[in-house]
């Protein structure tokens, strides 16, 4: 049996959420024992300035012991980043082409602190 073949018989159910240039795949499988666990697939689109483009992807295991505990952590880190952030997005930061705009407080912080001398008074 080829090893896809392997990994299809393994996927018991499978969910995905994609989030602009990532996917993450959620998937039920089942080892050799035929006793379930998750994995978490984050695939991540990669374009290159000739337009190709390649994924890279990261795995988590998740097996059934570790649910409990994994699933309180979650809850309270997704809790403490909305309760201190909020559930507003701020996606432009995440841009490539995004950059900071420093000139229109810098040059407000300058005048305001410099003091505009006439020649004539000297």
């Amino acid at each position: 049996m080829r090893e896809n073949d392997m990994l299809e018989k393994e996927e018991i159910f499978s969910k995905v959420l994609r989030a602009g240039r990532r996917t993450y795949f959620f998937d039920v499988r089942a080892t050799k024992a035929d006793d379930y666990y998750i994995t978490i697939t984050e695939s991540k689109k990669f374009t290159e300035e000739d337009g190709s483009f390649h994924f890279k992807k990261h795995k988590i295991y998740l097996y059934k012991e570790d649910f409990g505990a994994f699933a309180e952590i979650l809850e309270e880190m997704t809790s403490y980043v909305l309760n201190h952030k909020g559930e507003e997005v701020i996606s432009e930061r995440h841009q490539k082409d995004f950059k900071k705009e420093y000139g229109s407080e810098k040059s407000e912080i300058q005048r305001s602190s410099f003091t505009d001398i006439d020649f004539d008074d000297i």
